[in-house]
């Protein structure tokens, strides 16, 4: 009898432990250390060096490597990047990418320069989350004309370490909206 017990008092506590994981813990942003000798520290400090670290490390001429792994530290665990689209028939949707896909899309996708700027943001945060609404435009080159503008809705974690980009889902002018008056530069 002793030993039933005993055997399930410990399944019990590892049961317990085992829903704390699967409910609490699933979900914590990746580990990353805080170090001042670690480069991309500054990036996310706050939800304005975050957003602007985004739209940088994504920007430069054709055929100029990006540092990717800048790119990845900006994001959470599971983050995913959201673009909308819409199909030769009208039919609007969208996709989801984890950021080593955008990575490899970007990659084999992008072959002219490809500048993303943006033009103002409205930002709601409370406690753990953030939200930014970031309206944005592109260039082939950082001086060229404009080829896109668009809508970023960019959600944030801050762990009371650092932010994290958790989602990015974006719209954009070319699928046949045109950017409010307010949201113009």
């Amino acid at each position: 009898m002793k030993h039933f017990l005993l055997i399930t008092t410990l399944m019990v506590f590892l049961n317990c432990i085992t829903i704390q994981d699967s409910y609490g813990q699933l979900n914590i942003a990746t580990s990353i250390t805080t170090s001042a000798n670690n480069p991309y520290i500054k990036d996310v400090s706050s939800e304005g060096n975050i957003i602007a670290a985004l739209y940088e490390v994504i920007s430069g001429e054709a055929g100029q490597a990006r540092d990717w792994e800048r790119f990845k530290y900006l994001f959470g665990k599971d983050a995913k990047l959201i673009p909308t689209n819409k199909s030769a028939t009208g039919v609007f949707g969208y996709r989801t990418m984890t950021p080593e896909d955008y990575i490899t899309m970007f990659s084999t996708r992008i072959k002219t320069g490809f500048f993303e700027k943006e033009l103002k943001h409205e930002l709601d945060s409370y406690g753990t989350i953030a939200h930014v609404f970031s309206t944005y435009e592109t260039r082939e080159s950082k001086n060229g004309p404009i080829t896109n503008r668009g809508i970023n809705s960019i959600q944030l974690f801050y762990d009371q370490q650092r932010y994290y980009i958790v989602n990015i889902f974006w719209c954009a002018e070319s699928m046949g909206f045109t950017l409010p008056a307010t949201n113009q530069n």
